[in-house]
């Protein structure tokens, strides 16, 4: 599907408009959410590989992109937007994929809301709380006014293996990222572990993690499939923290076999 196919969401969501979503026609509807430090610009990758049928559902968060004007708060104050999301332009349910902090808000709709997901792939989330929260918060305000110089954001840019043509889109929102969010998304990413009714979750799950990511994300990876029988956990290779950027294809495949196993 070409980008200029995509229509923008123009009305408000909520009475505050706090949250921005862009929306395709189609209807086979997928909630993207992204990670922290990005908006809802680092799916494009994927969204050019999806076929007419497909309804993207692309929210940019609370504090990041077009809906920087509101803080991040936190997880749960994030999961009961993206209800209205999913209540507004898929009342029916739709597959969620999420990557990174956004796999980990993707887990709590699955866990909370079964009825309104109905697949889930979570690509490179989170779930063995990061030792030393305290220290690594610390060291994250002290770096946080780095964020809005150009020569760090794209030094971080080339980290996350964000290609050259979304770097401006990077550029932009590490520069309008507030402390206050950045240090509540981080937060909530490095304290986050696995709600007690994933287990009870029914519908298809794939689990992916990039081969080169570090031990922490293969732990929470193994123990996210593990902890919900029937679910699949892949493996990318060649793949670090970037499967988005890196491997779009893996997801958009997946998604195919979920919504085509959810349709039979």
């Amino acid at each position: 599907m070409g980008m200029e196919s995509i229509r923008l969401c123009d009305q408000p969501l909520c009475d505050d408009d706090w949250m921005y979503v862009n929306v395709d026609e189609g209807s086979d509807p997928v909630l993207m959410i992204h990670a922290a430090g990005v908006s809802g610009w680092m799916w494009r990758p994927l969204r050019e590989l999806l076929g007419p049928t497909m309804k993207a559902v692309v929210p940019d968060l609370p504090g990041f992109g077009r809906s920087a004007a509101q803080p991040y708060i936190s997880h749960e104050d994030t999961v009961q937007g993206l209800t209205g999301v999913i209540e507004r332009h898929a009342p029916q349910g739709a597959h969620v994929v999420g990557f990174s902090m956004g796999a980990q808000l993707a887990i709590l709709l699955a866990s909370e809301l079964p009825h309104l997901v109905r697949g889930v792939v979570v690509v490179s989330a989170e779930t063995r709380p990061a030792p030393f929260p305290g220290p690594t918060l610390a060291l994250l305000s002290l770096a946080a006014p780095l964020a809005r110089h150009r020569w760090f954001a794209a030094a971080q840019a080339h980290q996350l293996g964000i290609p050259n043509q979304l770097l401006d889109d990077y550029l932009h929102v590490s520069t309008a990222t507030t402390r206050e969010t950045l240090r509540s998304s981080v937060s909530e990413n490095i304290r986050f572990t696995l709600p007690a009714t994933w287990s009870d979750y029914q519908g298809a799950v794939d689990v992916l993690v990039g081969a080169n990511e570090r031990k922490l994300m293969h732990e929470s990876a193994e123990l996210t499939a593990s902890a919900l029988p029937g679910s699949t956990l892949r493996t990318v290779q060649g793949a670090a923290h970037d499967i988005p950027f890196s491997q779009p294809g893996i997801i958009a495949s997946t998604l195919h076999s979920q919504i085509i196993g959810f349709s039979a």
